[in-house]
């Protein structure tokens, strides 16, 4: 790491971290609760999905699980970079992958497309031949961005609906997050073995045991990747998109059509009014994963990010609701109204409750918020007249966005007690006037039938924090102290 900062004119950052080297590293004595230990000399080619990157498998043994499981061998595309796996390293490894059927006059037998990790990255490869190299064998070098890993990419090759494999080296392969077709089967891999996919189109290509027919009949097998961990001739800095603000800006203003449907000014959201909470309706209460692909889908949604109140329409729109009597095919996006009767979905009920003064919570399970660190999924809640997210757990990305919008992300001090909760109850939270580190909020349930319990719930809130929620968002916090 501290060879990469000084290649990049951060050696200060180094030689600091070099000075504190003693309170960077454990102490002696630190005891762990678990020791995992990796041979790196038996450690094969592996790749995860779909549809989860916890489901592991040896590039030897995919193929058959995939026919196993009925799920297309054939990979229609292999995609490389975003914001991981898109290093300096790791394009130089997928290109010295592509450089030995470039040499022999091949192309990829699936779509290939790489998205370098940042301007810098992207002019150093194309200074140092690996864009055209990837552009010898078919590949597509995209914007350095998000790009189709967040659902930013124009697809052409499949229609929506149709069942289809891509290998991508992105870090998240949820359901429909690459291109909005809840068909498409997301692996995920290294840098250098979706690039294998790319080259060969097919799950049941080994790495290691197979070989691929050059144009002249010459059989071959793929060379182990190798990359420079950094550029021998430096980096290049490449295209400086930064436009520095005027030294004054008081006599500027910023002007929105107001109908505009992709951009829209933010108004700064309610202070908290110094009550508790009192019997808030359960919006929905999530039954297992719930990622941010859930909570705010990407996608075709992304063109709205700019417009809050439009994208918020997506708000939970794939999270399962546990309420009991569903089938499961109306499980999303299916809540009811526990004012009026009536059902509709999970953002417009939001808004329906917004309307009429009341307050609303969300109900979820463990690791709540896992996935990308997208700030509209802590937004559009806080937009849509949420107060609280009560949890088994957070991802703790996600329940840091909650506290910057005024959200209150609060956990079960016994997991158990989600169960005590059901759709229809409503929710009181109290001890919010004593809110401070350390502390408690009481959870009090009423039941259809007058009854009610209460629970301890949890938070992670520290003194700053508090203040945000205690001006209704944290960027109220920062404008007061201005």
């Amino acid at each position: 790491m501290k060879k990469y900062l000084n290649s990049t004119g951060r050696d200060a950052i180094g030689n600091l971290a070099d000075k504190y080297t003693d309170i960077l590293t454990s102490d002696p004595a630190a005891e762990y609760d678990q020791h995992i230990h990796i041979d790196l000399n038996e450690l094969k080619p592996g790749i995860n999905g779909p549809f989860t990157p916890d489901l592991y498998h040896l590039t030897s043994e995919v193929g058959a699980t995939a026919a196993k499981n009925d799920w297309p061998t054939e990979v229609k595309f292999g995609l490389i970079g975003s914001c991981t796996n898109s290093s300096y390293e790791d394009m130089g490894r997928a290109a010295s992958v592509a450089k030995q059927i470039a040499d022999r006059g091949m192309k990829c037998k699936a779509g290939f497309s790489i998205s370098p990790g940042s301007e810098q990255v992207r002019a150093t490869i194309a200074r140092d031949g690996y864009v055209d190299i990837f552009e010898s064998v078919g590949g597509i070098v995209m914007s350095n961005s998000c790009g189709p890993c967040i659902g930013q990419w124009n697809r052409k090759d499949t229609k929506k609906g149709d069942k289809n494999s891509i290998v991508t080296s992105f870090n998240r392969n949820f359901t429909a997050r690459n291109d909005a077709n809840p068909n498409t089967h997301g692996f995920v891999a290294s840098p250098e073995i979706a690039t294998v996919y790319a080259i060969t189109g097919d799950l049941n290509f080994d790495p290691e045991r197979d070989e691929l027919t050059a144009p002249n009949g010459e059989k071959f097998k793929l060379e182990p990747p190798n990359g420079d961990e950094l550029p021998g001739k430096g980096w290049l800095e490449g295209q400086n998109y930064y436009e520095h603000p005027p030294a004054d800006g008081s006599g500027n203003s910023v002007v929105v059509d107001p109908k505009s449907a992709r951009l829209q000014l933010l108004e700064p959201f309610n202070t908290w009014d110094g009550e508790d909470i009192n019997e808030a309706e359960i919006l929905i209460k999530v039954q297992g994963k719930c990622t941010t692909d859930h909570i705010s889908a990407a996608g075709p949604w992304l063109k709205f990010r700019g417009h809050l109140d439009n994208i918020s329409n997506n708000f939970l729109i794939t999270g399962v609701n546990e309420e009991a009597g569903l089938a499961d095919s109306d499980r999303m996006n299916n809540v009811k109204n526990n004012l009026t009767g009536e059902r509709g979905g999970v953002p417009d009920i939001g808004r329906q409750y917004k309307a009429a003064g009341v307050p609303w919570v969300v109900v979820g399970d463990s690791n709540y918020g896992e996935g990308s660190s997208r700030e509209h999924a802590a937004l559009e809640p806080r937009h849509l007249g949420g107060r609280a997210v009560i949890v088994k757990s957070f991802a703790r990305i996600h329940e840091t966005n909650l506290k910057k919008q005024g959200m209150l992300p609060l956990t079960f001090a016994n997991p158990d007690d989600y169960d005590k909760i059901k759709t229809g109850d409503k929710i009181s939270l109290t001890g919010l006037k004593e809110f401070a580190p350390g502390s408690q909020v009481t959870c009090i349930v009423k039941k259809a039938d007058g009854s009610s319990e209460s629970f301890p719930l949890n938070h992670t809130y520290n003194d700053l924090q508090i203040k945000w929620f205690q001006h209704g968002s944290a960027l109220n916090y920062m404008k007061s102290q201005m």
